[in-house]
């Protein structure tokens, strides 16, 4: 029998425009900003994830997705001075900082070799030295070596530089990119769209309308995308709000994202150490209440080694429908920040039992969803 989530909240003393909210989930109805902006400011835990596990349970049933990938991180090296990174090392004073030279980058590709990873995930610092010709024959390369592993690289931040840089326009420079192997981005670099909170934490760096454009002309050509932002600092419901809102018309416009990812900030080795993170309530709050606005988007993803292994299982009944991958230990950029996961490798049956251990079934995925294996519990412990 299909629940119907208006007649179940009659039955409690719930504010009317929570009911309200709750009959529009029900009938698929879009939710205005002002009704985001609600669920941040009135809504309780219980509520959300009622009304966010009831839209996955639409979407996905009990399915839950990964994909096994790998990371290669170019350089820690980088121009740009936002506030809450503790990943990044001024290109002016860089003695602690790592430059990977084009051979060390394809040794991380080789070592792979005969292993079923499906993705390689390729983002790090804005360098000045590694440029679009440079990253070009990277591509080329891990291409020819691997044809079968899909190349996802580069946030809106490195390719607004590396275009600029090489004085081409975004289009121009987005296909020059695809043709060398490039065939889809991450969603990184998306921070908080409201410019009263850019300039704030990260006021040099490619504004919002950069950003989103870029995705855009990602979109038209061919290639998906992730989304992203960056909650639990100085930003305000209203931002958070804003910032969806805009993501979620660009994917009317272009249905180019793959999937929704919010990040938690942490405060550890930058300089905003002074703002207290966000608490484990307040995370499933904002989980659930993406998946509840973010109608458009299909997946929401939740980063497992930013939020720690016990925590991204709970996400997973607020909304969450993808606890993104494997990654085999190749990630910095939360562990130096002071993430839960400080070595972020799991093996697929470590993932598989997570999944499991909270009811849900696991599904291996490529980078644009499909699927490609349904784990039962048998087959994950054989």
């Amino acid at each position: 029998m299909t629940l119907n989530l208006s007649e179940v909240f009659q039955q409690t003393n719930l504010d009317k425009r929570l009911l309200a909210i709750a009959e529009k989930v029900q009938n698929q109805e879009r939710l205005t900003e002002e009704e985001g902006v609600l669920l941040f400011e009135k809504g309780e835990l219980g509520f959300l994830g009622a009304l966010a596990g009831f839209i996955a349970n639409r979407l996905h049933n009990c399915k839950v997705y990964f994909n096994r990938n790998f990371h290669i991180e170019p350089t820690n090296v980088c121009v740009f001075t936002c506030n809450f990174c503790s990943y990044s090392r001024l290109y002016k004073n860089r003695d602690d900082g790592w430059e990977l030279s084009m051979e060390q980058m394809l040794d991380m590709v080789r070592k792979y070799d005969g292993q079923p990873v499906t993705e390689v995930h390729i983002v790090g610092g804005v360098h000045p030295k590694m440029n679009l010709e440079f990253f070009c024959e990277l591509l080329s390369k891990i291409r020819d070596h691997r044809p079968d592993l899909h190349i996802k690289g580069f946030t809106a931040v490195e390719l607004d530089y590396m275009i600029r840089k090489a004085k081409l326009t975004i289009p121009d420079g987005m296909q020059k990119l695809k043709e060398a192997g490039l065939q889809s981005m991450p969603g990184g670099g998306a921070e908080i769209f409201h410019p009263d909170v850019r300039n704030a934490i990260c006021a040099d760096k490619v504004d919002a309308d950069g950003w989103l454009y870029i995705h855009e002309t990602a979109h038209k050509l061919g290639m998906h995308s992730n989304a992203t932002m960056l909650y639990g600092h100085i930003e305000k419901y209203e931002h958070r709000i804003d910032h969806m809102s805009r993501l979620r018309q660009l994917q009317d416009k272009t249905g180019g994202f793959n999937c929704f990812i919010p990040l938690k900030f942490r405060n550890k080795d930058n300089d905003m150490s002074h703002i207290p993170e966000s608490t484990i309530i307040e995370d499933l709050r904002l989980y659930a209440i993406s998946r509840i606005f973010m109608d458009n988007f299909r997946n929401l993803k939740a980063y497992w080694p930013m939020l720690g292994r016990q925590t991204a299982q709970l996400t997973l009944s607020f909304g969450v429908n993808d606890l993104d991958g494997t990654i085999d230990d190749t990630t910095k950029i939360y562990s130096m920040a002071g993430a839960e996961e400080q070595k972020p490798s799991l093996s697929t049956e470590e993932l598989c039992d997570m999944i499991h251990a909270v009811g849900r079934i696991p599904v291996e995925r490529d980078t644009l969803y499909n699927e490609i294996k349904l784990y039962s519990i048998e087959v994950a412990e054989a």
